[in-house]
């Protein structure tokens, strides 16, 4: 079923990539704060995508939000989607594209991603849904580092006057580089592949397991940086490169080598990810969406509990 759903992303690209243009990118980091943001809110090619969950209290952005930005509830607007038997995959690379497009965002607007910057977990939503539009070969993505949490504390104002934003096309050119599929994973090892399990230990151990997962323990040959450990929660920002370094370097993993980062959904792992690839820099990373999900509900996949 991956396979039909990749392959049909890759026709997708194959159609879209000769109309995709790159925005012209404000800025070419992959984290801005709020001073930036601020001193580029008006600017018509930016779009601010405030994608913080809704709560038992009600919808944060009713409550107050940054001012001009679109509502996209990271559980609700429909970032990912169930495939097959696997929750919290990429969506069809048609479907996403629309709804991305339902945001006024085409192909020339520069994104600001803003979660709530609560902690870790809470900031993978951004790191995911910043994955999903490098995987569709939109660069001009950043995340507002911190989120909604870094913008009150700098002072800066919210609105409650909600955006209508009017629909445009977006086009995506789809990068399966910058995924891989369960049977990259089966072969990483062989080809010198790097797994990176990006959940808390006791996961990674077997100790304990996601509800929707159905063994315990990890994939052969992974090593386990969690993702708690590439965002400090009590300031609410993301680690800075030499810190990831040494994490890598502690889990014994190259700087520059090819490597998988996975979890349970595919939602810690963009943490991971997100701070190898674009903090660090190691181009070299994919991410395994269907991650524990998808590889333990197959019986013919090994799944070890680490020494």
């Amino acid at each position: 079923m991956r396979s039909l759903i990749l392959s049909a992303a890759a026709a997708v690209a194959i159609v879209f990539g000769g109309a995709a243009a790159q925005a012209e990118r404000l800025t070419e980091k992959p984290l801005v704060d709020a001073a930036w943001l601020s001193d580029n809110l008006e600017n018509p090619s930016l779009v601010v995508v405030d994608i913080r969950s809704l709560t038992k209290e009600g919808s944060p952005y009713d409550a107050g939000h940054i001012p001009g930005a679109v509502f996209a509830p990271y559980g609700k607007f429909g970032w990912r989607a169930k495939v097959g038997d696997v929750v919290g995959q990429l969506p069809p690379v048609d479907v996403i594209s629309a709804r991305i497009g339902s945001l006024g965002i085409d192909n020339d607007k520069q994104v600001v991603v803003v979660p709530a910057g609560q902690n870790s977990s809470d900031f993978g939503s951004a790191t995911r849904v910043y994955w999903t539009f490098k995987v569709l070969g939109h660069d001009a993505v950043t995340i507002l580092d911190g989120g909604q949490r870094a913008w009150e504390a700098a002072g800066k104002p919210v609105s409650n006057e909600a955006v209508a934003p009017q629909a445009v096309a977006f086009n995506a050119n789809f990068r399966p580089e910058l995924l891989a599929t369960a049977d990259d994973v089966a072969k990483a090892r062989e080809n010198g592949v790097a797994l990176v399990d990006a959940r808390p230990v006791s996961q990674y151990k077997g100790e304990s397991k996601s509800g929707v997962v159905a063994r315990a323990g990890a994939i052969p040959g992974a090593v386990n940086i969690s993702q708690s450990e590439f965002y400090n929660d009590q300031q609410g920002a993301f680690v800075a490169s030499d810190v990831i370094e040494g994490l890598v370097e502690n889990a014994g993993v190259a700087k520059d080598g090819a490597e998988i980062t996975y979890c349970n959904t595919g939602h810690w792992a963009s943490v991971a990810w997100f701070g190898l690839s674009e903090v660090m820099g190691n181009k070299n990373t994919r991410m395994y969406d269907g991650s524990m999900t998808e590889w333990a509900a197959d019986p013919s996949r090994e799944v070890v509990i680490p020494e």
